[in-house]
């Protein structure tokens, strides 16, 4: 890539939020992060053990052509921020899982808890929708919220998508 990064810049940081919340042990608590999960822009995920909720939206200091209003003054998170863990081009986030819908969480849980509805803990890490390997990603910025298209090959045309076009588990030979 010719030139420094930054001439680049899609702004794939400035377009989320990520924060932690306590990881769910029972059913109702699994309930909530379904609640979530109905509202548009939101996902949650797991890195590292960790649960995090992940929203969507852009920061109101977005320039149009992609840089920050305030850089001079920006916050400490933003600051801290390198080219280093940049979402442009790190692009695998290292995720355990990723839940975009209800329907995520739903296929999770039919495997990860027991019959008195407690969460199950093995210790193994688990694969599954969005996965990827070892995160390269700040802990202060998790993740960005890439709606991708058949355009890049995810979805795969024809495969199953919510009213806001976000793919649905392809269900089958999961692990």
């Amino acid at each position: 890539m010719p030139g420094i990064l930054c001439e680049h810049c899609t702004a794939a940081c400035c377009r989320y939020i990520a924060l932690p919340i306590d990881t769910p042990e029972t059913r109702a608590e699994f309930e909530d992060v379904r609640w979530y999960l109905l509202h548009e822009n939101i996902s949650v995920f797991v890195e590292d053990g960790e649960w995090y909720i992940n929203i969507a939206t852009p920061c109101r200091h977005l320039l149009p052509d992609q840089r920050c209003g305030i850089y001079a003054t920006r916050p400490r998170i933003c600051r801290s921020y390198t080219t280093e863990n940049c979402d442009y081009h790190s692009g695998d986030y290292g995720w355990e899982q990723h839940f975009t819908c209800p329907a995520h969480l739903d296929e999770y849980l039919r495997t990860h808890l027991d019959q008195n509805g407690k969460h199950i803990k093995n210790g193994k890490k688990q694969q599954a929708y969005g996965s990827g390997s070892k995160s390269r990603t700040s802990k202060a910025r998790r993740i960005s919220y890439k709606t991708r298209n058949s355009k890049n090959g995810y979805p795969p045309a024809g495969a199953p998508t919510d009213i806001a076009g976000v793919p649905l588990p392809i269900l089958g030979n999961l692990p």
